[in-house]
């Protein structure tokens, strides 16, 4: 409504100043999610990023970033969706960096054409990990038998309940290594010519915001605000692209919740615990 009532308004009472549009990327980044647990995943932010790109007149799409990370898969997808709609719409990605863009936050960060940190924030870790827990003793101490049939030596590879096998772990290894190269190549192709010469920006390591500035990880250092009203003026409009909301106020998520409320919230309950701790240490890497 107010759009349409500036519209009205004769140009010289109109408000003057570029709109920017600004889209939050929060969140570790994994498949799935729901509407009391959202995910950070390409389903969850395309429509985001659609409208924010959409936005006419607005020369830029500012993107707020803070995620520890997560799925690469999910990672690399919202990465290059960002750089389809820069290029197609033909506008400047500016990337700010709030607490963390570590991992696969990092990696969607190299969507912008200038990443923008705080002296404080967190950034790098560009590595691979894979984590999860080990069950081997537990069936045994409160007397379950478990029962698995299979059709191919594989099916179980890694299984929580089996005691580990060296091959299964080279094998898992070898998975992480072919990830990290796709990663390292793409901080490559977008940051090649400004990175410093130092063997430890592929290690995994993570840094300050300002060593982050010194090694070529991010461009500059400041705040979204004060920095897009040093490029486009002081007059200039931040506008949040959030979510649709649905009948009862509840932001429409990439994945819908179906089928039995109870059965969900007890599968979620018993289901997610792990799930709930890995994502934790994420965040607890970085001392958040």
């Amino acid at each position: 409504m107010a759009g349409l009532l500036r519209k009205l308004l004769p140009k010289r009472f109109r408000k003057q100043g570029l709109t920017i549009p600004v889209v939050r990327l929060h969140g570790t980044i994994m498949a799935g999610g729901s509407r009391f647990r959202p995910a950070l995943n390409l389903a969850s932010v395309a429509p985001l990023l659609e409208k924010a790109f959409s936005t006419k007149g607005a020369p830029a799409v500012a993107i707020s970033i803070n995620s520890p990370g997560g799925s690469p898969v999910q990672s690399r997808l919202i990465y290059q969706r960002i750089r389809d709609l820069a290029e197609e719409k033909k506008k400047r990605v500016l990337v700010f960096v709030e607490d963390v863009a570590a991992s696969g936050g990092y990696m969607i960060a190299l969507a912008g054409d200038e990443i923008i940190a705080d002296p404080t924030s967190i950034v790098g870790s560009i590595g691979v990990v894979s984590g999860g827990f080990g069950f081997v003793e537990l069936l045994q101490k409160i007397g379950v038998e478990r029962r698995v049939y299979t059709a191919g030596s594989n099916k179980v590879m890694l299984d929580p309940f089996q005691p580990e096998k060296e091959r299964d772990v080279e094998f898992l290894k070898s998975l992480q290594l072919e990830i990290h190269e796709i990663f390292i190549s793409m901080v490559k192709a977008r940051r090649g010519h400004l990175l410093a010469g130092t063997p430890d920006i592929f290690s995994g390591l993570f840094w300050t915001g300002r060593r982050g500035q010194e090694l070529g990880l991010v461009d500059s250092l400041g705040d979204m605000r004060g920095e897009l009203q040093k490029r486009f003026g002081e007059k200039i409009e931040l506008k949040l692209v959030s979510a649709s909301r649905g009948l009862f106020g509840l932001r429409q998520p990439g994945a819908s919740l179906t089928g039995d409320l109870a059965g969900h919230f007890a599968q979620q309950a018993l289901g997610g615990l792990a799930e709930v701790a890995e994502e934790k240490a994420l965040w607890g890497r970085y001392g958040l």
